[in-house]
């Protein structure tokens, strides 16, 4: 009898932590699945190398072609459907997400496309309140489907295709090609933001699997996915951290970084770059390290974000700005993410054991509603959402005030379960630590209530 084979897409390194370095792949091996695994072509005698075993065969994303396809092929046409898609779910849903993403297009956009924006915001309109119009740009679509895949279906024939987004991203054209060839497809959720911020799908897709039931719900109200099209499978991703995994001995991480025995550790992970600057938070975090300020001898450990380490020139400057600011501040550290290689950047399986010891041994964990504030909570650190505005935002790019995010879905479910505190000032900031200091466990319950919220299974067996 010929074995069930499934095509697994993975175009980003998160992605492969989700599938390769948790149970997901070896569960489908181990039940006589072959796995035909496709990612970054430069990443392939890696993957192999590290991975390989009967049944999990490796081939190549074609990102280029991709790319390329959409650069060179009606590509006004493309962009303005990946806008829509993105910026069109349901008014059902909270839409404090996808309205900025609006504004932040509409205030970079040139001038012809700026002018037109008062039919878009009318096209919007309909989006939102139709669900025959959704369905129809979805459909719209697949009117670029390039067929770059042929070879690899006519090689395999897979019985289904799993991406790693519901075609949020570049996955978009195997997820369109598996319909024409009658091959059943399905998504994961790879982040925690991702059903409320990048909306309808970016192909007709037959089902998907979500964290929980917060990110069923919007599924259903934004983008008319239908209850039973939808799993709830938790994420595999965190598996690693429920079961202790990646964890450094609090000794040997702290000889890794020169930290102090000596001292509390505040752990800042930076977040939120494409919006705003992060500087004015380790600013103040720095300085009140630096001039003993806190009733107990404390020290930073600062890491910087995946978006620091691309070419957009405010990102990488904000880096250069870290980097000597820790060179001015005593008791300032800093971490780098660490590469996974080719095309997928910074978002690294690599730094698992990293970022899993950053946050079970800072006494306090602050960043700006990164998703690590699901995975500090995890870690049962207690967490404080740093959001004091920058006097200058991004200059002359779209930047949006810290102090006005609190409303976004995955923020409100934060503050609601009142698993972490915020703080708006530099004030309310040392509240905060000092409250943590003192009693570092008097969120505990609320914090395993959000986890339980946000992750659903939480014995490590999602995967």
């Amino acid at each position: 009898m010929k074995s069930k084979r499934v095509f697994i897409v993975a175009d980003h390194g998160l992605a492969i932590v989700y599938f390769l370095q948790t149970e997901v792949v070896p569960t489908l091996l181990d039940a006589g699945v072959e796995v035909i695994f496709l990612t970054d072509d430069g990443l392939l005698d890696k993957i192999k190398q590290r991975f390989d075993r009967p049944g999990l065969f490796i081939e190549g994303l074609r990102l280029p072609q991709t790319r390329q396809y959409f650069q060179t092929t009606h590509n006004s046409g493309q962009w303005w459907l990946d806008f829509f898609r993105r910026a069109g779910p349901s008014k059902r849903m909270n839409l404090e997400t996808v309205d900025n993403y609006v504004k932040w297009v509409k205030t970079e956009a040139p001038p012809k496309r700026k002018a037109i924006f008062p039919f878009v915001q009318a096209a919007l309109w309909v989006l939102r309140n139709s669900r025959t119009a959704r369905q129809s740009l979805i459909n719209q679509q697949h009117r670029y489907t390039p067929q770059i895949y042929t070879d690899l279906f006519q090689k395999y024939q897979p019985n289904l295709v799993v991406a790693s987004t519901a075609g949020w991203r570049l996955d978009r054209y195997i997820l369109r090609e598996s319909r024409t060839h009658n091959v059943r497809n399905a998504a994961i959720v790879l982040g925690w933001d991702n059903p409320s911020s990048h909306a309808l799908p970016g192909a007709r897709i037959d089902n998907i699997s979500c964290w929980s039931e917060a990110q069923k719900q919007e599924l259903i109200l934004g983008a008319d996915w239908q209850p039973e099209q939808i799993n709830i499978g938790g994420i595999p991703s965190y598996d690693g951290y429920f079961h202790k995994r990646w964890l450094m001995p609090r000794d040997e991480y702290y000889r890794l970084h020169n930290l102090d025995p000596q001292r509390k550790l505040l752990g800042y992970a930076c977040s939120f770059v494409t919006y705003s600057p992060n500087i004015q938070n380790v600013e103040a975090l720095a300085g009140m390290v630096a001039r003993n300020e806190l009733s107990q001898p404390c020290q930073l450990l600062v890491r910087l974000h995946p978006n620091h380490f691309t070419t957009v020139k405010r990102w990488s400057s904000e880096r250069e700005q870290m980097r000597k600011l820790v060179e001015q501040y005593p008791h300032v550290h800093l971490v780098e993410p660490v590469p996974i290689g080719g095309e997928l950047g910074y978002y690294s399986g690599e730094d698992m054991p990293e970022k899993s010891s950053m946050m079970a041994h800072s006494d306090v964990f602050l960043t700006v509603y990164s998703t690590m504030v699901v995975e500090a909570s995890i870690h049962q650190s207690p967490v404080v959402s740093v959001v004091i505005d920058s006097p200058t935002g991004w200059p002359g790019e779209y930047s949006l005030p810290l102090s006005k995010i609190g409303q976004w879905p995955t923020h409100s479910r934060f503050r609601q379960t009142q698993a972490g505190r915020v703080a708006t000032n530099p004030r309310q900031l040392k509240e905060n630590i000092e409250l943590y200091l003192q009693n570092p466990q008097i969120d505990r319950v609320a914090q395993q209530r959000f986890v339980q919220q946000e992750c659903t299974f939480t014995d490590g067996s999602a995967g």
